[in-house]
């Protein structure tokens, strides 16, 4: 027996356990995370260069605004009433140049975050749909829902207005210091002595603020933990009415993020007092050093009036800086998880060269051992041939190994040792879309996507007609149903199909699987849920499904088995018993004992 290890090309690269950053705030810079963030501004480039264009103006009419006012003033204290008109026509400019810039900056910038958040996102989604199966064994649905929803839109406002925030309050800074300097460099310099202060504050408060957000972050992952398997287990909580206990244990976990969004709302208000009051002290220093110089004559009125509104405009920037700070620290924390993401590559890819595979009739497992995790087999040494248009059941108790043999014909896993080929050709030297186009899976547990019954049946074959949908569902047994409902084939099911019973949603699928048209059919359970009457009409459905195509049925339920060519028993992973229903019946043995068990308990298994 061969050893095999995925003949196709089988990658690590795997998030091994769950997602589980929550707590991590992320470094204020990251080069590495930075750098790839930085790739998603090269499509925006034309509209984040317009709204820079428009913070740039912005910035300017916010330093000159203040100058114009003290010209204004010096002009009245002149009687210069020429002069004041000049000014204020300018000034009127002036302040509509940055309404314009304002605009601009908002328009465009708000393009550019949309564009990232669209592109991030149909990007991630386009990723997930490309991995292997056992990457969502591994990981909670809510966690990658978190890292496509929650990580992208923190991306999204920092690229989109973020980094050009700390542009703008840097350049504001910057500017308006040069220009108090230039003024008159003795009051510019005491009026920027309370920066040092200013700086002591913003670290000591970062501290606390750090601690703040983390506490906030857990607390909102642990609240849409719950809120979404409340959600989804609602049926189970109402059967057992729980629904108190539930809502006492969503109202604790609710209540501590609501003490964390206090405490963090506290320091946000907290930072503002201390700012403002910086702020004062400068207004202060500049009003009474200022003013005893107009006094002297040294200065004039206007240039005090332009020093005290800078002030006011100088410390603005700081608290924006200040909160730009925390945002940075999420953004990193969101792009190491985002890319964290984006890096598993699928453990099962096409290898080079990768034939297409031709109509397939044949299932062939060649000494096949498979188990779901390193160091456990689920199945072993499995032997066994599928002839074109032969009906083969495959039988067992819960855990034999049943499923398995359905994920390793489709290639959702990788056998372990030997192989599986369909036609004479190993699934690894296929290519995954056109071994899975000649395999039609109907499983137990029949799954509908939102939208119409139409939509749903027409999902494996995009472009067939209306009545190719609706010769499938006659031949499924779900055309009758399907008259009887509103809307007919234009009914939507809602999300999982939860508005049809559960044999109508297998009916639907059934019929999918029908207009696919695959020359191998695989059943794998697909009786399990449904009630007697939704059977009888998928077991007549099913013998026209049959007719001239080869057909695997993995089932619990014996009476779907019994007309099989063969049947093949496991039992822990092995075969034990192959053979048509009357032979092994005729051995005595593990068979015999389950269909037995099942005559024990009044049920029907030949389905008479």
């Amino acid at each position: 027996m061969s050893a095999h290890h995925g003949g196709g090309q089988h990658r690590g690269g795997q998030l091994s356990g769950t997602f589980d950053s929550d707590q991590v705030m992320g470094k204020a810079y990251d080069s590495r995370i930075a750098g790839r963030l930085l790739r998603y501004l090269g499509p925006v480039k034309p509209d984040l260069g317009v709204g820079a264009i428009g913070m740039v103006l912005r910035t300017l009419t916010t330093i000159a605004v203040p100058y114009l006012a003290g010209l204004a003033v010096d002009r009245v204290e002149w009687g210069d009433l020429a002069g004041l008109d000049a000014i204020v026509i300018v000034a009127a400019a002036v302040i509509m140049v940055g309404w314009g810039g304002r605009y601009m900056e908002e328009l465009f910038l708000g393009f550019v975050g949309q564009k990232i958040l669209y592109r991030m996102r149909t990007e991630m989604f386009d990723h997930l749909q490309k991995l292997s199966l056992s990457f969502f064994d591994r990981n909670l649905v809510g966690r990658i829902m978190s890292r496509v929803q929650n990580d992208v839109q923190q991306i999204q406002e920092l690229l989109a207005s973020g980094i050009l925030n700390v542009v703008f309050s840097a350049l504001t800074l910057i500017a308006i210091a040069i220009w108090m300097l230039v003024l008159d460099t003795s009051l510019a310099l005491l009026t920027l002595s309370v920066v040092p202060a200013l700086a002591i504050v913003t670290v000591i408060w970062q501290k606390y603020a750090r601690r703040a957000f983390i506490r906030v972050r857990r607390a909102i992952a642990t609240v849409n933990a719950q809120l979404q398997e409340g959600i989804a287990g609602v049926r189970v909580t109402q059967s057992l009415t729980r629904e108190d206990v539930n809502a006492d244990h969503f109202e604790h976990v609710n209540r501590e993020h609501f003490t964390a969004n206090v405490r963090a709302a506290r320091l946000q208000a907290a930072m503002w007092p201390m700012v403002e009051t910086l702020t004062a002290v400068g207004t202060a220093l500049v009003i009474y050093f200022g003013g005893a110089q107009v006094l002297a004559g040294e200065m004039s009125v206007g240039v005090l009036v332009a020093f005290m509104l800078w002030v006011r405009r100088f410390f603005e920037p700081v608290l924006e800086l200040t909160m730009e700070y925390v945002q940075i620290q999420r953004a990193m924390a969101s792009g190491a998880r985002i890319f964290e993401l984006i890096d598993v590559e699928p453990e099962i890819i096409d290898e080079p060269g990768a034939a297409e595979l031709p109509e397939a009739k044949e299932i062939r497992f060649d000494g096949v051992s498979f188990g779901y995790s390193p160091g456990t087999r689920v199945l072993h040494d499995i032997e066994l041939t599928v002839r074109p248009g032969e009906t083969v059941a495959i039988v067992g108790r819960t855990g034999a190994g049943k499923s398995s043999l359905v994920n390793l014909i489709t290639r959702f896993y990788e056998v372990d040792e030997g192989r599986v080929t369909v036609d004479g050709y190993d699934v690894n030297s296929v290519s995954q879309q056109s071994l899975r186009r000649q395999i039609g899976v109907v499983t137990q547990d029949p799954f509908l996507f939102y939208g119409t019954i139409e939509d749903n049946i027409r999902y494996g074959r995009s472009e067939a007609t209306r009545e190719e949908v609706v010769e499938a569902a006659k031949k499924a047994g779900a055309h009758d149903f399907i008259t009887h409902l509103d809307h007919v084939y234009g009914t939507h099911v809602g999300e999982r199909g939860q508005n049809l019973s559960a044999g109508q949603r297998q009916l639907v699928c059934l019929a999918r699987a029908i207009l696919a048209n695959p020359p191998i059919i695989v059943l794998d359970e697909a009786t399990s849920n449904v009630d007697t009457h939704a059977e009888r009409i998928m077991q007549k459905s099913f013998r026209r499904l049959m007719k001239g195509r080869t057909c695997l049925i993995i089932a619990h339920r014996l009476s779907t088995v019994t007309k099989a060519d063969r049947i093949v028993v496991l039992e822990q992973g092995r075969i034990v018993e192959v053979g048509p229903h009357r032979e092994l019946m005729a051995r005595k043995g593990i068979y015999y004992n389950m269909y037995g068990s099942l005559l024990g308990t009044g049920m029907e298994p030949n389905g008479a």
